[in-house]
C-alpha cells in the first residue's frame, strides 16, 4: 500500500471514480476531470502519469471501435504537429514550477468549461492550415495534463461532417498519443516515481467502477443535462486550481 495519508487516498479514489464516471457517461473527459481534482492532493507531475495508466487500460479493454471510419488524412496532417507539441509539453511538465503548472491547468479547464457552456449553433468549417496550431496546442496539453482531446475535437468537428468518422478519428488519435506519452514519461522517469504504479493499481477498480456507473447513467440522463453538470464541475475545479496557484 502506498505510504500516503488516508485523506489523500480517499480523495484520489473519489477523483478517479468521478473522472471515469464522466468517461462512461460521455465517452471522453477522464483526464480533464480527474487531473484537476487529483492536483489538489498530489503534485501534477504525479497525477498526470497516474491517469495515463488508467487511460491505457481503458484503451486496451475497450479497444478501438469503428476503426474503418477513421479519416487517415486528418490523422497524418495532425501527427507531426502533435509530436512537436508533445515534446514541448513534456519538457514543460518536467521543468516548470508546480505553481505555473497549476495556474495554466486551472485557466485551461475554466476557459474550456466557459466556452462549452456558452457555445451555440453548428461549428463552422475551417481550412487544413489550422492543423498546425490545433495539433501543436493539443500536443502540448496532451503531454502536460492529458487534456488535449478537447482541442483535437474542436478542430476535427470543423473538418469532418460525419459523426462516426469524427468519433473514430478522435478515438484513434487519443489512443496513439497515450502510447506516445507512455514512451515520453518513461524516458523522463515520470512513470517510475515512488508509489505511482502501486497507487494506480490500487485505484484501477475505482476507474472500472466509474466507467460502469457512467455507462449506466448514459442510458438514463439527457446528454445536454449531463454535459452542463460536467462543465459546472470543471468551472469550480479550474477556478480553485487557479486560486491555489496564485496563493502558492
Amino acid at each position: 500500500m502506498p505510504d500516503l495519508p488516508l485523506v489523500t487516498l480517499v480523495t484520489a479514489a473519489l477523483a478517479v471514480t468521478l473522472a471515469y464516471t464522466v468517461f462512461g457517461l460521455t465517452g471522453f473527459g477522464a483526464a480533464i476531470v480527474g487531473v484537476p481534482l487529483l492536483a489538489h492532493v498530489v503534485p501534477i507531475r504525479f497525477a498526470v502519469p497516474m491517469m495515463l495508466v488508467f487511460d491505457l487500460c481503458a484503451g486496451l479493454l475497450l479497444g478501438l471501435r469503428n476503426r474503418r471510419d477513421v479519416d487517415r488524412g486528418e490523422l497524418l496532417r495532425l501527427a507531426p504537429f502533435v509530436a512537436i507539441g508533445m515534446v514541448i509539453g513534456v519538457t514543460a511538465l518536467v521543468r516548470a514550477p508546480e505553481r505555473w503548472l497549476l495556474g495554466v491547468l486551472g485557466a485551461f479547464v475554466f476557459g474550456y468549461a466557459c466556452w462549452s457552456l456558452l457555445r451555440r449553433g453548428v461549428p463552422r468549417s475551417i481550412g487544413a492550415v489550422w492543423a498546425m496550431p490545433a495539433g501543436m496546442a493539443g500536443g502540448v496539453f496532451t503531454a502536460l495534463y492529458g487534456s488535449g482531446g478537447p482541442i483535437y475535437t474542436v478542430y476535427l468537428a470543423r473538418r469532418l461532417d460525419d459523426a462516426n468518422r469524427l468519433r473514430a478519428t478522435i478515438a484513434v488519435l487519443i489512443f496513439c498519443t497515450a502510447w506516445a506519452r507512455l514512451a515520453l514519461f518513461s524516458g523522463t522517469g515520470l512513470m517510475f516515481q515512488p508509489s505511482l504504479l502501486s497507487l494506480a493499481a490500487m485505484l484501477l477498480p475505482c476507474a472500472v467502477a466509474g466507467y460502469f456507473i457512467g455507462s449506466h447513467l448514459h442510458r438514463r440522463l439527457p446528454p445536454r443535462q449531463a454535459a452542463r453538470a460536467i462543465w459546472v464541475l470543471l468551472l469550480a475545479s479550474g477556478a480553485s486550481l487557479f486560486w491555489r496557484a496564485l496563493g502558492v
